[in-house]
């Protein structure tokens, strides 16, 4: 195979902790409205919302709140409170804006890249908005030559940006924490992914073990694996 000729990486889980914040306006959001349903039910309900919602709305706080708007509607019947609601609103409004602070090795790594003359993208999916202003936040963005902000991660997504840059899809590497997202529709294209396991996943992300029979990924322990692994790939093809 060629050596790689972009390396992406996702933000979200990969580059900062974004997952986190979720879970934890989901915990307390839970625990306002105790008096309407329990944790399960809400849980329940919620997931089955989101699912629902993501063609239309895509991903993101502004989907959070508008699908846990509805799910509190749909469970009480209509009898939720305006101030309940405008709790919703409250605890999605600061998910768009929580200070973002690079997990470990993230900034070490992408100085490392870069010195090394690598051409490198940040590969990210969700709303435009919310991605730019976390990105901007981050102070990361100038080690990326190439920012891609898109809907979705699939198949399609990525043959476009191959396409877009001229790229084979052996001279193309993926890192991210999501199995869906960044190895499973890259792998399947026959480029290479990289994954990175993060301690939380969004249930929406998960993958069950059988569609990963059989699916070529490396996976590293930490993200400062990567410039090892990508050594090694130069060195295979020198």
């Amino acid at each position: 195979m060629p050596a790689p000729q972009l390396i992406a990486f996702d933000a979200d889980d990969t580059l900062w902790p974004n997952q986190p914040h979720y879970d934890e306006a989901e915990t307390r959001l839970y625990a306002l409205l105790a008096h309407y349903a329990d944790a399960e039910t809400l849980t329940r309900r919620f997931f089955e919302v989101q699912r629902q919602n993501l063609p239309l709305f895509g991903y993101g706080a502004k989907s959070f709140m508008l699908s846990m708007i509805e799910t509190v509607i749909s469970l009480t019947k209509g009898a939720v409170t305006g101030e309940e609601i405008q709790h919703v609103l409250d605890r999605g409004k600061r998910l768009l804006d929580f200070p973002i602070e690079p997990l470990p090795d993230v900034t070490e790594v992408l100085t490392v890249l870069r010195e090394q003359g690598r051409a490198l993208m940040l590969l990210t999916k969700g709303d435009l908005f919310d991605q730019e202003s976390k990105l901007a936040r981050s102070g990361l963005g100038h080690y990326f030559s190439h920012v891609e902000i898109v809907s979705e991660k699939n198949e399609a997504t990525y043959q476009r940006i191959l396409q877009r840059h001229g790229l084979q899809p052996a001279e193309f590497v993926m890192i991210g924490n999501s199995l869906k997202s960044d190895v499973l529709p890259v792998a399947r294209l026959g480029a290479r992914a990289v994954h990175v396991p993060y301690y939380t996943t969004w249930a929406l992300e998960e993958v069950p073990a059988e569609q990963l029979a059989g699916v070529d990924f490396h996976q590293v322990a930490a993200l400062a694996e990567v410039p090892a692994y990508l050594e090694r790939l130069a060195q295979e093809e020198a």
